[in-house]
């Protein structure tokens, strides 16, 4: 089988298992995350790095041969086992020991699929700007020499350090008593979500609850929203106050409110971001150039500073560091915490839900900052000349702010829209909002029209 180096995307490394994957890539990609963390100056004597995976039928196999490879480069491995990557990012981050580590998942992908994702000490992901080409190209020469010494393997386990540090964030006893519904997806948020929820004040019922890498009741991605339909369904069924929804690594988070209603996702980053400011006033907040500016305005009617991203969680946390900012929130449902080491936590996503929903209802929080603008969501549509549709665009749109930081980004003072090229597929995917639902719908059907003609 020839070398698949398509399967190295920007952040990650993702493929069929069947056909793309196989160990022996595996144990290639161990070997040569060790040697790109020595070639970028990285002290690895005495410390470890931590080796994590999700719960697919073939992680274990290459949770395995990740541990050898890194033992052969002679460093010692922190086995934390079936794991979130939330909880395996904050292992990386949070103990000197650990220079890094290796995640064996697909995340949200279909059952199909694995991969795998390298986290430095900073809990920076390894990615195509921070050593990926670097890592693909070790990977292919296969050109390794064994240390003289092997390293060891030791079990350990995050999760009450990474428990204290959330509730020091947000106390229990800020949690009123409510019901809620969370659907794990068969995913890996079994690791740590209910013994967080175990500590708090709610009547909980849990959906798909079990770890099952065939995701046999949906696809765990809650930016979809049929994943949604069986937890609307039981928050209606059981009068609960709110749904809430993960991915397959538990990384990404969506909402359901008591009326069955699914959260926009760039309400859910408003609204989380609005939680983190009464803890850190007049702090510097981010956003997504995707994501609807509802999160720009609420934020600075709060006291915030704001600024814009790129859209990719790698370039969301290094722009975090870089600026120093307290939160971030990607229209993926992806939410990032400077208390948490700028990562993603579910849990505190939660935690930050349920203290604004105090004496209120979900639907009355999300309303209130709905209705300031319109907009369309993610549409992606496929093309073969992708380059010459944004010269098209440039030329229409010439008397607009332009962009072009990450695809190209057309302002006007009452509405603005995105169209970005795949990192993986011949895909442009449009977002647009405007300050109005007419103009919204009239500028879509405009540049919609552009790009399929």
């Amino acid at each position: 089988m020839d070398f698949p180096k398509h399967v190295f995307k920007a952040y990650d490394i993702r493929g069929l298992v069947e056909g793309e994957l196989s160990n022996d890539l595996a144990y290639r990609i161990g070997r040569a995350f060790v040697c790109v963390l020595r070639k970028r100056g990285c002290n690895l004597r005495g410390r470890k790095l931590v080796v994590g995976r999700d719960m697919r039928p073939s992680s274990l196999g290459f949770q395995k041969e990740i541990i050898r490879a890194i033992n052969d480069e002679g460093v010692g491995v922190a086995d934390v086992g079936l794991v979130s990557t939330p909880l395996f990012n904050f292992a990386c981050a949070h103990y000197e020991e650990y220079a890094g580590g290796i995640m064996v998942t697909a995340s949200h992908n279909p059952a199909q699929y694995n991969g795998f994702k390298m986290t430095f000490g900073d809990g920076l992901p390894l990615g195509r700007d921070t050593g990926m080409p670097e890592l693909r190209d070790l990977a292919e020469a296969n050109d390794f020499l064994d240390s003289d010494t092997k390293g060891s393997v030791a079990v350990f386990d995050p999760y009450p350090d990474y428990e204290t540090k959330i509730f020091f964030l947000v106390k229990p006893t800020e949690i009123q008593a409510l019901k809620i519904v969370v659907d794990a997806g068969n995913g890996m948020a079994k690791v740590s979500v209910p013994k967080i929820l175990a500590k708090l004040p709610l009547e909980t019922e849990f959906l798909f609850l079990e770890p099952d890498g065939t995701f046999p009741n949906h696809e765990a991605n809650p930016l979809k929203e049929n994943t949604l339909a069986t937890l609307q369904k039981k928050v209606l069924e059981t009068k609960a106050d709110l749904g809430f929804a993960l991915d397959g690594d538990a990384d990404r988070v969506g909402f359901i409110d008591e009326q069955g209603q699914i959260v926009p996702p760039s309400l859910v980053g408003a609204i989380l971001g609005l939680e983190v400011l009464k803890l850190h006033p007049h702090s510097y907040m981010l956003y997504s150039l995707i994501t609807s500016r509802v999160a720009k305005a609420v934020w600075e009617e709060a006291g915030a500073t704001t600024g814009m991203t790129s859209v990719g969680h790698a370039l969301v946390k290094k722009q975090m560091k870089e600026e120093k900012a307290e939160f971030a929130a990607e229209l993926s449902l992806h939410m990032f915490y400077h208390d948490m080491y700028d990562l993603e936590v579910p849990e505190l996503s939660l935690l930050y839900m349920l203290k604004a929903m105090k004496d209120k209802k979900l639907n009355q929080v999300w309303q209130a900052l709905a209705g300031r603008f319109y907009h369309s969501g993610e549409h992606n549509f496929k093309v073969a000349n992708a380059q010459e549709i944004l010269q098209k665009i440039k030329v229409k749109y010439a008397d607009a702010k332009l962009s072009e930081a990450d695809g190209l980004l057309v302002t006007y003072p009452d509405w603005w829209f995105s169209v970005r090229l795949s990192n993986t597929e011949p895909l442009l995917r449009l977002n647009l909002e405007a300050n109005s639902k007419e103009l919204m719908e009239s500028k879509f059907s405009e540049v919609k029209n552009i790009i399929i003609s």
